[in-house]
């Protein structure tokens, strides 16, 4: 179940609080809304592990601060253009996020907007990446976004699953938007629409 924000209250659950107002998209198990200031310890504990950074560009997170200052810049993101950004996806069993699920232009790019996730390594292999990405996907293409891609490393296999699970399109190789080579991943608002964008080769078998 996929719910659009203002839905339904979420109401308090194992003394967390969720503001109806927060919500950018809902599924049975995940609620996606801004990283907390308070949750900075867990932003931190995601981002200095280079498992998850490896994926995702950068260099492991060093001190806290740097969590802090991250969330700041979330913020004014969020109030420029609501429909991107990088949220928490919070699992809504214990209010604890998962991780972050992320909706951005690509860089370098003509408008392309891209939809990304990194999970704590302690919510893999549960299937709340693709609850959360999922969720946002849909989201996306409901607030009028006509196409969405999905960049993957070649051997980044989890999230090429999570490509699969939501229903992107497996187009083929690129390199238009990084410098490595990337599998790239398309979704539409309609089901008779065709990608403005072609890859520059065969995905690898």
């Amino acid at each position: 179940m996929i719910s659009t924000p203002g839905t339904r209250s979420l109401g308090c659950q194992h003394g967390w609080v969720t503001e109806p107002s927060e919500v950018v998209a809902e599924t049975e198990r995940v609620v996606i809304r801004p990283w907390h200031r308070d949750e900075a310890d867990r932003l931190f504990d995601l981002l200095r592990r280079e498992e998850v950074v490896k994926w995702i560009g950068g260099t492991p997170m060093k001190h806290r601060d740097e969590a802090v200052a991250r969330i700041d810049r979330y913020a004014p993101m969020l109030t420029a253009e609501p429909r991107f950004g990088a949220w928490a996806a919070v699992e809504r069993s214990s209010g604890v996020p998962a991780g972050s699920v992320v909706l951005k232009p690509l860089p370098d790019g003509d408008g392309e907007v891209e939809i990304g996730w990194h999970l704590h390594p302690d919510s893999w292999g549960r299937g709340l990446a693709s609850e959360a990405a999922g969720a946002l996907l849909a989201r996306g293409l409901a607030d009028g976004l006509q196409e969405i891609w999905a960049v993957t490393y070649l051997n980044n296999h989890p999230s090429i699953a999570v490509c699969r699970r939501i229903e992107m399109c497996l187009l083929g190789v690129t390199h238009r938007w990084y410098h490595e080579p990337s599998l790239m991943f398309w979704a539409a608002a309609r089901s008779d629409q065709q990608p403005s964008l072609t890859p520059d080769g065969p995905a690898p078998p």
